[in-house]
């Protein structure tokens, strides 16, 4: 059975603190082309910006002038945030992500620790790796006939 664990994105995870400020954010969006940030305190999650949210923090306040009072990931992170566990089958965080239109599932241990997040992006990369292998299986079983 395929787990999340296998297919989050672990290594190099880019993360923001309450207390940084959303000009940070949106440059870490950019500079690693990323949709998802999550918001830690002491390495455990306490909420998630994505993209989206700061389009609308944008909208809200007329652009991103530095000119006016900053704003910082604690005014708009979304602080129930749905997880996961490293050990959750594939197939139930995908249901949780097409169910509720989630973009992302943040990787979570069992104290709270982010360890990952599991994003759209990575399960199109499994799409493609499964689509090769059944068009390898495809292409054999022609050769064989």
């Amino acid at each position: 059975m395929q787990t999340v664990g296998e297919l989050m994105t672990h290594n190099n995870l880019v993360t923001l603190t309450e207390t940084q400020n959303l000009a940070l954010a949106e440059e870490l969006l950019r500079l690693h082309r990323i949709r998802h940030l999550p918001v830690v305190r002491n390495g455990k999650l306490v909420g998630l910006i994505t993209h989206r949210d700061l389009l609308r923090a944008a909208a809200q306040r007329g652009g991103m002038d530095p000119a006016k009072q900053p704003l910082w990931a604690s005014d708009v992170m979304v602080r129930d945030v749905k997880t996961v566990r490293s050990d959750t089958p594939t197939r139930e965080a995908v249901k949780l992500m097409l169910d509720n239109k989630y973009g992302c599932l943040p990787v979570v241990g069992a104290d709270g620790e982010l360890i990952g997040i599991l994003t759209e992006a990575d399960m199109v990369r499994y799409a493609q790796h499964l689509i090769e292998d059944m068009d390898r299986r495809s292409l054999a079983a022609e050769y064989e006939a």
